[in-house]
This record gives structure tokens, C-alpha cells and sequence, in this order.
């Protein structure tokens, strides 16, 4: 057992959220309706956005980008979790699972760049209004929306590669319902300080450093609000900017618990319900905070709606 490394181990077994039968039936029912909810929530909104002329500026491009993200970000792990709920296997293959973590982590990364994105969106909009489209031209939105996805993937890329190369020999069963890299750093031998390091290091630089980002945006954000006189202005501001605050405090706090800790602090039970959060909760309160939030949105999709209607 001790010598079975990653070319005599073939299969992975996700354990998911237990193995009794009432269990998992309630646990299919619960994410198949949020995964219906999240795809065809955010759907909706790319639907609306791309109806309505008036909501093609930089700021619902960003969300386009987002719902869009959301789609393929759930749609990584919850079907194939879904099927083993309905199947006696919960077996996925080695490079089934290598796969699935490259996708995985070069969303949630693209994520992450994609919320300082937005938020620096929202920066130029209420603190250099005048200049807001001067300065978020259909170049600029471009280049900050394909630069997210690049990095994203570029680190994953990063991750997976230093994965492939470890020798798994203390167990195939993964404890998590999708294929992660702490689940599998915990299930490898041998030297793995490199991958620790790496993934310490780079969840520091690029998680953190977006978060901060962020955090900076919103305190110069805030700093201009306060300095609008007309109460109704500030009720406005303050609006556009909580949806994403909300987003970003949720999505960034459980990622930033997930990936940057030391190895020795995991607790895969615990983390197990923590990746619920970022990886099916919040893809799926993106476009219901966005969208009842927002009467430009709503609007749009009542629109579209009594289009089809009629």
C-alpha cells in the first residue's frame, strides 16, 4: 500500500455527505434545486442584460462576466455529484479528478479577480463619475474582463501540475464531494512541502491581495458617499455597492479560509461544509442579490418576460 503511487492509482472514491440512503435523497433534492436555481438564475440575467440597451455599460458587463462564471463554476462539481447521489459508485478517475480541481481552482481564482474588477468598476463610477466612461472604455472593460480568467487559470494551472506529480498512497477515498486540493494533499505521500508552500504562498498573494484590493476600493467608495449631502444620493450609493459587498465578504472569507492555512490546521469535515458555501451557496445568491436588488435588472426581465408572454 505504501508504494501505490498515482500510476497504479486510477480511481478516486468521493465520500460526499454520507452513504444512507435517506441522507442522500434529501441531499439530491436540496442541490438539485439550487444547481436549477443558480443555472437558470444567472441565465436569466444574461438574458436580461443582453435585452435591454440600457444595461450595456462597463458595469452590467462585469455582471454578464460573473453569471456567467457562476454557470461554469457550479457546473464543474455538482453534476457529477449529483449522479453519484443516484449511482452505488461515487468512483471518479485520476485524471477525471486532476481535471476537475484545474477547472475548479482557475474559476474560484477568476472569481476572485473578477469581484476587485467589479469593485474597482464601482471605484471609478461614484468616485471620478465625470470620467467614469472616459476611463471604463469597451477597451479597458475587455482587457479587465479577459485578464481575471488568464490569471485564474494560470494558477490552477500552476496547482494541478505540482498535483499530478505526487504519489497517493494512503488512501483513494476523498473526503469532500468534489476533488479539491487539500482533500488530496491529505491522501498523498512522500514530499509535498512544495505544494504546501505554493499553495500558501500564491492563496496569500493573489486571494489576499485581491481582497485588499477590494477592501480599498470600497473604503474610497465609502469615503465619497459620506460626502454626498442629498440623503436619497447616499441611499443609492450605498445600494449599488452592498450587493457586492455582501458577494465579496462571503465568497473571499470562506476561499481565503479554504486555501490559505497551513496543511496541519485542516479539518476536512469542517471544510467540507465550508466549500458548500463558497463553491454552491454563493453561485447561487449571486443573481437573486443581484437582480431583486436591482430595479434596472428587474425591469429588463419583466420585459423580456411579457415579450414571450405576448
Amino acid at each position: 500500500m505504501e508504494n501505490k503511487n498515482q500510476s497504479v492509482l486510477r480511481n478516486f472514491f468521493l465520500l460526499g455527505f454520507g452513504n444512507k440512503l435517506e441522507t442522500q435523497i434529501t441531499f439530491f433534492v436540496i442541490f438539485l434545486m439550487i444547481y436549477f436555481l443558480t443555472f437558470f438564475g444567472n441565465l436569466t440575467i444574461l438574458t436580461a442584460v443582453r435585452s435591454d440597451s440600457r444595461l450595456h455599460t462597463p458595469m452590467y458587463f462585469f455582471l454578464c462576466n460573473l453569471s456567467f462564471l457562476d454557470i461554469c463554476y457550479i457546473s464543474v462539481t455538482m453534476p457529477k455529484m449529483l449522479a453519484n447521489m443516484l449511482s452505488n459508485s461515487t468512483s471518479i478517475s485520476f485524471a477525471g479528478c486532476i481535471a476537475q480541481i484545474f477547472f475548479f481552482i482557475g474559476l474560484v481564482s477568476t472569481e476572485f479577480f473578477l469581484l476587485s474588477v467589479m469593485a474597482y468598476d464601482r471605484y471609478v463610477a461614484i468616485c471620478n463619475p465625470l470620467l467614469y466612461h472616459n476611463i471604463m472604455s469597451k477597451r479597458v472593460c475587455i482587457q479587465l474582463a479577459t485578464a481575471p480568467w488568464m490569471g485564474g487559470f494560470l494558477n490552477s494551472l500552476v496547482h494541478t501540475l505540482l498535483l499530478s506529480q505526487l504519489s497517493y498512497c494512503k488512501s483513494n477515498k476523498v473526503n469532500q464531494y468534489f476533488c479539491d486540493i487539500p482533500p488530496l494533499l491529505a491522501l498523498a505521500c512522500g514530499d509535498k512541502h512544495i505544494n504546501e508552500i505554493v499553495l500558501l504562498s500564491m492563496g496569500a498573494i493573489l486571494g489576499m491581495g485581491s481582497f485588499l484590493l477590494t477592501i480599498i476600493s470600497y473604503v474610497h467608495i465609502i469615503s465619497t458617499i459620506l460626502k454626498i449631502r442629498s440623503a436619497e444620493g447616499k441611499r443609492k450609493a450605498f445600494s449599488t455597492c452592498t450587493s457586492h459587498l455582501i458577494v465579496v465578504s462571503l465568497f473571499c472569507g470562506t476561499g481565503i479560509f479554504t486555501y490559505v492555512r497551513p496543511s496541519s490546521s485542516y479539518s476536512l469535515d469542517k471544510d467540507r461544509l465550508v466549500s458548500v458555501l463558497y463553491g454552491v451557496v454563493t453561485p447561487m445568491l449571486n443573481p437573486i442579490i443581484y437582480s431583486l436588488r436591482n430595479k434596472d435588472v428587474k425591469g429588463a426581465l419583466l420585459k423580456v418576460l411579457g415579450r414571450k408572454t405576448s
